[in-house]
């Protein structure tokens, strides 16, 4: 048990202060409608245990909470909070799932962050003037499924640039080291 809440203890603070950092210093990078929160790399994780799961949708809980504050959007901040952790959860959930094929597990998260995300932030971001697509003046603020369907497209690809460039070669060369025996480590192996 104490081997468990270690794992997804270190888990959890690795996700959030990796979204944390990237929130100071390039907030744009993985916030809002085109984002590439770098931190959803450690999504792959969960291709060497279930204690991922819980660790990442912690860490998720963690950095949207501490984005409260960060980007002004107030209370309904606690929308990214719940579902943008449930979008995670979901993500890392499929990747163990299906860890036995790594390219189709990595697919999990870009699709759970692609369907769920979209959908809150309209909600979120409404009249800040985040919805104005990047490197022209045409804004969707106003029409929620043109902000909808530009999320799902931008969060998309986004994700799946971050899974399938960062986070593919992670789990190709967490695979070769001792991190993944630790990660794989049987209940009560270590004392």
């Amino acid at each position: 048990m104490v081997q468990r809440i270690v794992r997804i203890s270190a888990i959890a603070a690795l996700y959030s202060a990796c979204t944390v950092v990237v929130m100071l210093f390039l907030g744009w990078f993985s916030w809002g409608p085109v984002q590439l929160r770098i931190s959803e790399a450690l999504t792959v994780l969960a291709l060497f245990t279930p204690d991922a799961v819980c660790g990442l949708g912690l860490g998720c809980a963690i950095a949207n909470i501490i984005n409260i504050p960060l980007s002004g959007v107030g209370t309904l901040g606690l929308l990214d909070v719940v579902f943008g952790t449930l979008a995670t959860v979901l993500g890392a959930c499929f990747a163990w799932r299906f860890r036995d094929n790594p390219p189709l597990a990595v697919a999990g998260p870009v699709i759970t962050n692609g369907l769920i995300v979209p959908a809150y932030l309209p909600l979120m971001l409404k009249g800040m003037g985040f919805y104005t697509i990047p490197f022209t003046s045409i804004s969707l603020d106003g029409s929620y499924v043109a902000m909808y369907v530009f999320g799902l497209v931008a969060t998309s690809i986004g994700e799946a640039a971050v899974m399938y460039i960062l986070g593919l070669p992670l789990y190709r060369a967490l695979r070769q080291s001792p991190v993944a025996e630790v990660l794989a480590e049987p209940e009560g192996a270590i004392a």
